[in-house]
C-alpha cells in the first residue's frame, strides 16, 4: 500500500514537470498522511489541472461517509470491475505529485520506516482516480486514491505493494478519457527497479504531525 508520502519540490519544478498551467504555490510536505488535502493532476477542458483533493476516495453511491470505510489505495488488479472504482477508472483517472512516499518492513516486533525516492531525487507520478461526492444536503467534496500493484525488485525488499508510478510518456494517456481498456490498464505495473531508491529513516515519520526535513534524514 502507500500510507504515507512527501512533495517537497519547488512548485515551478513540479508545474514544469506535469505540465498544468495553474500556479499553486504550495509548501514542501514531507510527511503527507490519509484525509489530508493533496495536490491533484487531472484533465479539465482538454487541459491539465492541479487542484486540491481529499487523500481517502469516496465512490458516488455513498450514503454515509462515517459508515463506509477509508479508501486511500485501490488495487490495480481487478480496478475495472470492481463497483467502487469501474466508474473512476473509465472518465477520472488523475495524477498525484510526489518526490518520495514511505513504507515500514517488518523486523521482528518492530517496523524499519523507509522513504522511496528516485535516485535523482526528481518528481514521481501517482496514478490515480478521483470523484466529487455529493451529500444528501448538496455538498461537494472532491477525492482521490493511489492506485497500487505488486512490487518491483526494489520495493520486494520492504513490502508487497508499491504505488503505480507513471512516467512522462504516459501521463497523456493516462489522463484522457478517451483513452480505455488494455491502453490504459496495460499501465497499472511496478515501476523499473532501477527507478527507486530505498533510504532507510528515523521513526519520526511514524508520527503525522512530525512534518519537517528530519524526517527524511537517513539513519
Amino acid at each position: 500500500m502507500c500510507g504515507r508520502y512527501a512533495l517537497t519540490l519547488p512548485p515551478a519544478a513540479v508545474r514544469a514537470y506535469f505540465g498544468y498551467k495553474d500556479q499553486p504555490n504550495f509548501p514542501a510536505r514531507y510527511n503527507i498522511a490519509p484525509t489530508q488535502p493533496v495536490g491533484v493532476v487531472r484533465l479539465s477542458e482538454r487541459a491539465r489541472q492541479f487542484v486540491l483533493m481529499r487523500w481517502g476516495f469516496l465512490p458516488g453511491f455513498v450514503r454515509d461517509p462515517k459508515t463506509f470505510p477509508l479508501i486511500i489505495n485501490a488495487r490495480a488488479e481487478g480496478i475495472a470491475e470492481k463497483p467502487s472504482f469501474r466508474a473512476a477508472i473509465r472518465r477520472r483517472r488523475c495524477l498525484l505529485p510526489a518526490d518520495g512516499f514511505y513504507e515500514w518492513r517488518r523486523e521482528a516486533r518492530a517496523k524499519e520506516p523507509f522513504l522511496i525516492r528516485r535516485p535523482d531525487r526528481g518528481p514521481i507520478a501517482f496514478a490515480g482516480l478521483w470523484e466529487t461526492w455529493s451529500s444528501a444536503d448538496g455538498s461537494e467534496v472532491d477525492t482521490a486514491c493511489i492506485i497500487t500493484c505488486g512490487p518491483n525488485g526494489t520495493m520486494a525488499a520492504v513490502h508487497d505493494r508499491m504505488p503505480v508510478i507513471l512516467s512522462s510518456r504516459d501521463f497523456d494517456c493516462w489522463l484522457d478519457p478517451d483513452s480505455t481498456g488494455p491502453d490504459v490498464l496495460s499501465l497499472l505495473r511496478p515501476a523499473p527497479d532501477e527507478a527507486l531508491e530505498l533510504v532507510p529513516v528515523s521513526d519520526r515519520v511514524n508520527k503525522v504531525a512530525n512534518d519537517d526535513a528530519d524526517v527524511q534524514a537517513s539513519v
